[in-house]
């Protein structure tokens, strides 16, 4: 069952509800209804300023980001959706931090929603490293639909990795 590999941990009824939907080929129109809205971003150019707007509204305390861009280098389907480093340069007698946010390809062609829940995601690592309780709670701070982008986003990459075509195709063999 593919829906049990991305959805993993949630409630049973939920995963066999989006596998009945892939497996009917009608997952694709559910997120295209759910999802509708698509976005401008589509150069690295276009991603910082977009990612600094974020920032500014809701990180003003946060430190500087010296890189944002997109990655074709993230291995997407194998759960790197968006990274962000922290390193550490010697400048003389001081130390300097350089912060980048990578975000995979992926989303240059992702509804706008799910761009944004990765850059939340990413955004949040700023302020706290780990995924814990503080971590969800700002990210849901700055996206107050947060947890339902997540799913939705879940949904999306299982579509992408078996669409409507191979669940029908799988169904007739």
């Amino acid at each position: 069952m593919l829906a049990a590999r991305y959805l993993a941990g949630y409630p049973l009824e939920l995963i066999a509800q989006a596998e009945q939907l892939r497996l009917d080929g009608r997952l694709a129109d559910h997120l295209a209804r759910r999802l509708p809205e698509r976005h401008e971003v589509r150069s690295d150019a276009a991603l910082f300023d977009y990612v600094q707007a974020f920032k500014a509204r809701h990180l003003r305390n946060a430190g500087p980001l010296n890189y944002v861009g997109f990655d074709a280098k993230l291995r997407v389907l194998q759960q790197a959706l968006g990274t962000h480093t922290r390193r550490t340069q010697v400048q003389g007698a001081r130390l300097k931090t350089r912060r980048e946010i990578r975000v995979a390809t992926l989303f240059r062609e992702a509804p706008a929603a799910l761009l944004r829940m990765i850059v939340v995601h990413e955004l949040a690592h700023l302020r706290e490293l780990d995924h814990n309780k503080a971590f969800y709670q700002l990210c849901q701070h700055m996206e107050p639909e947060y947890f339902q982008l997540e799913f939705d986003l879940r949904l999306y990459l299982m579509n992408l990795e078996h669409p409507a075509s191979d669940a029908v195709e799988q169904g007739a063999a």
